[in-house]
């Protein structure tokens, strides 16, 4: 959605406009197609999706995650007060990072419960007969 919001931005922008906005280096590599990447220019990469292969390490991740993106939504809006339109989608982007976070942080509470269950194992072999008197 941020992708779609600066191609809004940018998609009539004059090459004098690029300049201005210090877009030029931007606009040399990528021309005003959405090119993900940190405000710093850093590409994005798979790697910055960490995975490993414990539940609770995972979900702690998330957690992080969904705050860096909440944080990154407000430094935005932020940036774009004297834009209702811009600013608008940026808080419903926000809030869902708040509500995703609040869910992350319910299965992190549900595996945690689960694996501190005690755990009971039945593992008797021997024959079971109907005719039996035991009780």
């Amino acid at each position: 959605m941020v992708g779609t919001i600066v191609h809004q931005l940018t998609k009539d922008a004059t090459v004098e406009e690029i300049r201005e906005a210090g877009l030029d280096a931007y606009y040399t590599d990528h021309g005003l197609d959405v090119y993900p990447s940190s405000a710093a220019g850093v590409p994005f990469t798979a790697s910055y999706i960490a995975c490993k292969g414990d539940p609770i390490a995972n979900l702690q991740e998330d957690l992080a995650a969904e705050q860096k993106a909440r944080a990154t939504y407000e430094k935005l809006i932020n940036l774009c007060k004297d834009n209702p339109d811009v600013i608008e989608p940026l808080r419903f982007l926000r809030q869902r990072e708040v509500v995703h976070f609040q869910r992350f942080g319910e299965a992190l509470r549900g595996v945690q419960d689960k694996l501190a269950e005690k755990k009971f194992y039945m593992n008797d072999m021997r024959p079971y007969s109907n005719d039996c008197d035991c009780k």
